[in-house]
């Protein structure tokens, strides 16, 4: 469908254009309408269009390497949406789908080079609107880095939490029970055979200072790596939220296709009926 021009207008990447080269372009570009649910591109389709948001909205999205979902950008009246394919002329990384009913204006290569020879400036405006793009990408990416609740809690990890998970972990092991047990053996058994003559006689006094001692600092380190688990469990749970959270968002996306399935399904039903119906 023939754009006109004043539609152009309304755009912010071409609101700079003055009346000849409005006119220019709007013979140019097509204007396209999209239904709820239609998609207009998909994951490997041919770049050869990029489109400018008019009205309506429009979800732009990728899967990922759980082959889950995921938004890459909703675009905004007068922004651009596979732009990149299209000047690279590779095909569509992403999905674009109208969540509502949409109108977009259609570009190409030959709309964009005649644009940038009759309003250089123009170009600016393009790459801005790459460039929030392209920063939404790299925000996006790093949220999604940040998943491994062990790696996040090991980075920001101080050397005495890091002491304090070794003192832990060695604590509650086989190993230390036994080393304990048989130096203990050991200690008394010695103090035992000395008798008066040892340096810690019976009722071994200085094994008890040792001893309450050695609780005393062993039950603090412990709690501090308790504390550290509490929070790496705390990580996890919100972890697990969001991946809930999106399953729970995929399930009800199966479901409304689903719903609008049985919809077109009871469509055809009675479209047949009539069809099919004694006259």
């Amino acid at each position: 469908m023939a754009c006109n021009p004043e539609v152009l207008k309304h755009v912010p990447l071409f609101a700079l254009l003055d009346e000849d080269e409005t006119a220019v372009l709007a013979g140019q570009v097509e204007l396209k309408k999209f239904a709820p649910r239609q998609r207009i591109y998909k994951i490997g389709d041919p770049g050869e269009r990029a489109y400018v948001m008019v009205s309506g909205m429009v979800r732009v999205s990728t899967v990922d390497q759980d082959h889950q979902e995921v938004v890459v950008d909703e675009p905004a009246h007068g922004e651009f949406f596979g732009f990149a394919s299209m000047l690279e002329g590779t095909p569509h990384q992403t999905n674009a789908v109208a969540i509502d009913e949409a109108v977009c204006l259609e570009v190409d290569r030959h709309d964009i080079a005649t644009l940038l020879q009759r309003k250089p400036l123009a170009g600016m405006d393009m790459l801005t609107v790459l460039g929030r793009q392209f920063h939404a990408s790299q925000q996006l990416v790093r949220l999604r880095a940040m998943r491994n609740a062990n790696e996040v809690i090991e980075r920001e990890a101080t050397f005495g939490e890091r002491v304090a998970d070794i003192v832990a972990g060695f604590g509650g092991s086989w190993t230390f029970i036994i080393s304990f047990l048989v130096s203990l053996v050991a200690y008394t058994i010695v103090q035992v055979l000395l008798g008066r003559r040892g340096w810690d006689p019976y009722p071994f006094i200085l094994l008890n200072l040792i001893l309450s001692m050695l609780a005393a600092i062993q039950a603090p380190v412990i709690m501090m790596s308790q504390n550290r688990q509490d929070t790496k469990d705390r990580l996890r749970g919100e972890l697990d939220f969001d991946v809930n959270r999106r399953a729970e968002v995929e399930i009800q996306g199966l479901a409304r296709k689903l719903n609008h399935l049985t919809d077109k399904l009871g469509d055809v039903e009675d479209l047949l009926r009539t069809k099919l119906a004694p006259r």
